[in-house]
């Protein structure tokens, strides 16, 4: 969304606690996959949302690239948190290539740093023609140097970053393709990694709110660390699999760090409700790895009062079963949607 014809593109998700790959062809609107694999990063290697250790991220995207065979050279990214700046601004009435020309000019009063130190893109969500002639922009900027940085890490893993995104418009785009919800339906998209949530309230195709916190599916695994005196990796696979000898204990603490994650949603989604008019959330679904955490769907519809379900990023891609084991797929589904929302992107894309 910030860079720079379809070409297919590899999809890679860095994520603090691993990366992600996916890669799709499409045929007349048909998507099928061709690749999709998942690797652990160092617990260091990403610190609040900063690449510290490099050299272990390269390592771990060339041998994800290696291991699942891919052989495509352009790749897609995206980025969250203190790295991006989204803001919904007001604007009068003019054409995308008016807009071009005045954004940096535009965007100046919303971006705390140097403009010419940034990279700006935006999208025009409704362009109000009556008496007021005011139209609303969704105005997208990070810092060229963590670009760069990205950049950099690509071009050592042997590959050529085309595409740089947002998270939350990454899941956008799967959730689109495999929901196709209707142009009135309003929903929550909030994919929970292991140190981000990202929330998206998107309608018609537009994204009304959106909001990252800084909070995810370390703090079970830090909790059960704490708990049970294991390591980290122990402390990851029990909290994936619940595979622990004390599950009355471990039952506690999951649905206790479940409720803090609850409520943190609906006071997110509680801001956005107050200055929603008419616009209210109907559905949430879940993504990223702490989707899969046991009851945490049931206890976000609790607290929220409505329906809320595991997005499912490859329920309308065609999945060869020659060439893809189902119960794989299904283990990796909800770690893989910012990769899969990434894999649609192709050069030249916005």
């Amino acid at each position: 969304m910030l860079f720079m014809k379809s070409r297919e593109i590899v999809g890679i998700d860095i994520g603090s606690s691993s990366v992600k790959l996916v890669q799709l062809s499409e045929q007349k609107g048909t998507y099928s996959l061709k690749n999709a694999g998942i690797l652990p990063l160092p617990s260091d290697a990403i610190v609040d949302n900063s690449l510290m250790d490099t050299t272990s991220i390269v390592e771990t995207i060339r041998d994800l690239v290696k291991s699942l065979g891919s052989k495509v050279v352009d790749a897609s990214c995206s980025i969250s948190g203190n790295s991006v700046i989204i803001r919904k601004i007001s604007l009068p009435a003019m054409t995308p290539e008016e807009l071009e020309d005045q954004i940096a000019w535009e965007a100046e009063q919303y971006i705390p740093f140097d403009i010419n130190d940034v990279n700006l893109d935006f999208e025009i969500l409704d362009a109000d023609l009556s008496a007021s002639g005011k139209m609303t922009v969704l105005l997208v900027a990070s810092k060229k140097e963590i670009i760069n940085e990205y950049v950099s890490v690509f071009n050592e893993a042997g590959l050529k970053l085309v595409v740089v995104d947002v998270d939350s418009f990454a899941v956008q785009n799967i959730f689109e393709l495999n929901y196709s919800p209707s142009e009135n339906e309003v929903v929550a998209l909030i994919n929970i990694g292991a140190s981000i949530m990202n929330l998206n309230v998107v309608k018609g195709g537009l994204s009304l709110f959106t909001r990252d916190v800084q909070m995810g599916g370390n703090l079970y695994t830090e909790e059960i660390q704490r708990q049970f005196a294991v390591s980290s990796q122990d402390a990851e696979h029990i909290k994936i699999t619940s595979d622990f000898p004390d599950k009355a204990r471990l039952t506690e603490i999951i649905s206790r760090v479940n409720e803090t994650l609850s409520l943190e949603i609906h006071r997110s989604l509680d801001f956005y409700n107050s200055t929603a008019e008419d616009q209210k959330i109907g559905k949430v679904y879940l993504s990223g790895g702490c989707a899969k955490v046991s009851k945490l769907p049931e206890a976000v519809s609790q607290r929220l009062g409505m329906p809320v379900e595991l997005l499912k990023p490859l329920q309308k891609i065609v999945c060869n079963e020659k060439e893809f084991d189902p119960e794989y797929l299904q283990e990796i589904s909800p770690f893989i949607a910012v990769a899969a929302g990434l894999a649609m992107r192709r050069l030249g894309d916005k």
